[in-house]
């Protein structure tokens, strides 16, 4: 197990490029098991989350070249076993976006239990309630092998939440399901629209991407296909509040405007000043403030991702904020390391918390318990007075690449141990 060291107090300058969105990468990666020819992907992000990916796809039997690199190469010309590695499953949530392409090109899909951040918290429900409408029956009566023995049909149907891997497993079952699969009340977010970008550049026929409402025609094949994956968005926002929090100016590269604009309407009420153009965000020295109120919700609503990080902002910030992430509460409960730091916090539930600052925090050894909450303790280092240390770095390197080096490039004084 790695920690990262960080040594306080600096204002943070320079420019820093975000790779491709992870959240896209996982199902663009498992979109590759339905067609037997390459697929290319340029602007991979190089985080652990991926390396697990295209580990669980050579255990199924693809070749894919390029692993730590930002171009992927990767192709399944014959699937060598329809059970993933439970081991490398265990490792990563997203591995659950392999059960469609499985089913719709197999018949069949062995699955043990996802891993990830909050797994005991994160339903599959949706899913396996969507895969069954399309088809998709138990293999054995309390097992979690699904099979399709006559095949994948197309259904009407309405997800009980606009999951975005269930939405995503349903484009991916669909695809080559023959009929006209309609998607209700589907997931919005700018990785689920990047999904059905690429299929349609593997010959698939979808429409609606962006709204709440999908249509997927299937198709007897798909093809191989390029792509260029967007900027994560969630990155960006990260490094936004790392230059914000540090007092400190920072030009990020790499994400769409219109993918941002739910982050910077709620960093802009917290005061931070910033100019942006499609592919450029440049965060000023701002005077911050309380923003009030900062609530979570569906796209294009303010991202659960940034929650952690917002709040450690509001540490910073003069005045108090009430932060409510309705979805997952166990991010706000890893937070209350920041009153071992100094920080003025009150948990008000599992899932509201109110921050009143600025605040100098201190140093002291810290522990992130999952990838977002891990990160934004590392920006409350970047803040604090003293040295910090976070275990582990691991965790916090699922989501960002070259941490340390990108880090250092900003003028920040963080080391890597073990």
């Amino acid at each position: 197990m790695a920690t990262l060291v960080v040594e306080g107090g600096r204002r943070l300058s320079g420019v820093v490029e975000v790779e491709g969105n992870k959240n896209a990468a996982l199902p663009l990666l498992a979109a590759c098991l339905l067609t037997p020819e390459e697929c290319v992907f340029e602007n991979a992000p190089r985080i652990r989350d991926v390396d697990a990916m295209c580990a669980l796809l050579q255990s199924l039997g693809a070749v894919v070249e390029g692993v730590g690199t930002s171009t992927l190469r990767v192709r399944c010309h014959e699937l060598r076993t329809t059970d993933p590695d439970p081991a490398l499953v265990a490792r990563l949530r997203g591995s659950v976006l392999l059960i469609a392409p499985l089913l719709a090109r197999a018949g069949r899909a062995g699955f043990g239990e996802p891993g990830g951040d909050f797994p005991g918290r994160r339903s599959m429900s949706t899913h396996y309630r969507a895969l069954g409408a399309l088809g998709a029956l138990p293999e054995a009566p309390g097992g979690r092998a699904l099979a399709a023995p006559d095949g994948l049909r197309a259904a009407s149907l309405y997800l009980d939440e606009a999951s975005v891997t269930a939405t995503e497993t349903v484009l991916l079952a669909a695809a080559t399901a023959p009929g006209t699969t309609e998607i209700r009340h589907a997931a919005g977010e700018p990785h689920v629209a990047e999904l059905a970008r690429f299929l349609r550049r593997m010959g698939a026929d979808i429409s609606g991407e962006g709204t709440s409402t999908l249509r997927v025609t299937g198709v007897d094949r798909l093809s191989g296909a390029a792509h260029r994956m967007d900027g994560d968005f969630v990155e960006a926002g990260t490094w936004a509040v790392v230059a914000a929090a540090t007092g400190g100016e920072v030009e990020i590269r790499g994400a769409r405007a219109l993918d941002m604009e739910p982050i910077l309407a709620v960093l802009s009420r917290f005061g931070v000043r910033f100019e942006v153009d499609d592919g450029r965000l440049r965060i000023l020295e701002s005077p911050l403030e309380g923003a009030g109120r900062v609530t979570t919700g569906v796209w294009p609503g303010f991202p659960s991702d940034m929650v952690s990080l917002v709040t450690v902002l509001a540490t910073q910030a003069r005045g108090s904020t009430l932060v409510h992430d309705w979805l997952y509460e166990l991010r706000l409960f890893a937070l209350e390391q920041l009153s071992g730091m100094g920080a003025d916090l009150f948990l008000c539930d599992p899932h509201r918390i109110v921050v009143t600052g600025p605040r100098r925090l201190r140093g002291r050894a810290l522990d992130s318990r999952d990838l977002r909450s891990g990160m934004a303790l590392v920006v409350a280092a970047l803040c604090a007075e003293g040295a910090s240390r976070i275990d582990s770095l691991e965790t916090i390197e699922r989501g960002y690449a070259r941490l340390v080096e990108r880090l250092q490039a900003l003028g920040a004084a963080a080391s890597r141990e073990g």
